[in-house]
């Protein structure tokens, strides 16, 4: 869910860093990465008085790694003495030899001979030493990795623990001095030439992951004035505050603020009334089914719903609410296909009253928001059942046509509140972030799955943690 709007906000920190780092570079604005992690450790272990004497793996290994090289250097030079004293030893006996073989005719056959023994115990020896040198190494780095491993896994998570970490491609052991955690010698301010061209970039992928083009502005309008100005001193700076401006932009965007389905309900109740919600929404999105869900969820909490069968238009819209009305063992109002729907909602609403349910469901005829025929039917139905709340059902994955859908309803009849279908499959997440913005009304749920209990009540922190979070399983949490 989102994963594609957590990409693109993944990449703009990363570009970010990307283009500061390169700038400092060019500036030689950037302290070496070594001692910076040094020191990095040092402030930690100063800021945790639990890890005062605990080592730090990098300064460990830095410090292991010096050790290792002047034991190298020492044995080195060692090996070549020795070798050196071999050679020289070698070769006057074999001056010796070669004087004696002169003597007898057989020089050529003992030089021979000589060579390849002189070159077999040279290689040879100079061979065993080295294997044994790297055998020892090798034990050693084994040894001192089982002594830190926890130390290490603490370690390499801190290093990923950056904003949306799990998007970034890993790095080649080659490329670890290019990048990771470093500081500027000066500090930096980011300015407008750093974020323009990464904003536009911001821009077009929001547009692309089906945001409204109103709401991808706001975001872009919100992260440049939040970013510019910053001042930075190591490049962890910079992915926090990208990650900041994000979410802060974000927050307006999703938080429109309203009053929840059950808050209504409890108002109407303590004046003897049923909360009158009427659906409406375009064939196709899923608006019978979410009835059924709603009136499930209300019946968990206590409550007892009626539903109307106002869609008249088609016999099977009929059978459609009614099969959903018989699982759940709900009132439903009906009249035969082709009769008044606004008489349905009327019949429904006075069977409430008169019974003392708490809740009463519209279903309406699906419809494009452009039929003025069928509109014009809808706003009938509004005006006799006189409906507390006009809810819009609209299906997640179609993105701005569902944003679209939702501004022509709102302007023909007044929409109160959203509920988006198949939310679980929306990968992109382009209605859920703008459709509440663009009509000025809140999400009220979020159809989660296919059975009675896969919905969920709408709630901005929850919303706002899961485009910012890199958990990417998400929990059905009906009450």
């Amino acid at each position: 869910m989102f994963e594609s709007l957590k990409k693109k906000f993944s990449r703009t920190s990363n570009k970010l860093t990307e283009e500061l780092t390169e700038e400092a570079k060019e500036e030689n604005n950037i302290e070496d990465s070594k001692e910076e992690i040094e020191n990095i450790n040092s402030d930690d272990e100063n800021n945790d008085s639990n890890n005062d004497n605990k080592p730090s793996f990098f300064s460990t290994f830095s410090r292991k790694k010096d050790e290792e090289e002047e034991d190298v250097k020492t044995d080195s030079v060692e090996q070549i003495e020795e070798v050196t004293e071999e050679r020289t030893d070698f070769f006057s006996e074999l001056a010796q030899k070669k004087d004696e073989k002169e003597e007898s005719g057989n020089n050529k056959e003992i030089v021979e001979d000589s060579k390849k023994e002189e070159s077999s115990s040279f290689f040879s020896k100079f061979k065993r030493n080295k294997e044994e040198k790297v055998d020892e190494t090798d034990e050693e780095e084994i040894a001192e990795t089982e002594t830190i491993g926890d130390e290490t896994e603490e370690i390499v998570e801190d290093e990923n623990s950056g904003f949306l970490s799990k998007y970034r491609k890993p790095k080649d052991k080659d490329d670890s001095n290019k990048s990771g955690i470093f500081s500027f010698i000066k500090e930096k301010t980011i300015s407008e030439k750093h974020v323009e061209d990464i904003l536009f970039e911001l821009e077009m992928g929001l547009l692309e992951g089906d945001v409204a083009m109103d709401v991808a502005n706001t975001v872009v309008d919100s992260v440049k004035n939040d970013l510019i100005g910053q001042k930075i001193k190591r490049s962890s700076d910079i992915e926090e505050y990208t990650y900041d401006a994000l979410k802060n932009a974000v927050s307006k965007i999703i938080d429109v603020p309203g009053k929840s389905m059950t808050e209504m309900i409890e108002d109407k109740k303590a004046k003897g009334e049923p909360l009158v919600v009427m659906f409406v929404g375009i064939n196709g999105t899923g608006k019978t089914t979410t009835i059924g869900k709603i009136a499930n969820y209300y019946i968990n909490k206590g409550y007892t719903p009626v539903i109307a069968a106002a869609d008249t238009f088609r016999a099977g819209a009929i059978e459609q609410v009614t099969h959903h009305a018989d699982n759940l063992g709900v009132k439903i109002i009906k009249h035969q296909k082709g009769s008044d729907p606004a008489a349905v909602a009327y019949d429904a609403v006075e069977h409430a009253k008169s019974k003392g349910k708490e809740l009463v469901l519209i279903d309406t005829a699906g419809r494009m928001q452009n039929n003025t025929n069928l509109m014009d039917e809808m706003k009938k139905i509004n005006r006799v059942a006189k409906p507390d709340l006009v809810v819009f059902v609209g299906d997640a994955l179609t993105g701005n046509d569902a944003t679209e859908q939702a501004s022509k309803f709102n302007d023909a009849i007044g929409v109160d509140g959203v509920i988006l279908t198949k939310a679980d499959a929306d990968s992109k997440g382009g209605a859920s972030l703008s459709i509440g913005y663009v009509i000025k009304k809140p999400i009220l749920f979020l159809g989660m799955g296919q059975s009675y209990d896969d919905i969920k009540e709408y709630d901005a922190e929850w919303m706002l943690g899961q485009l910012f979070s890199s958990d990417t399983v998400i929990e059905n949490e009906s009450e």
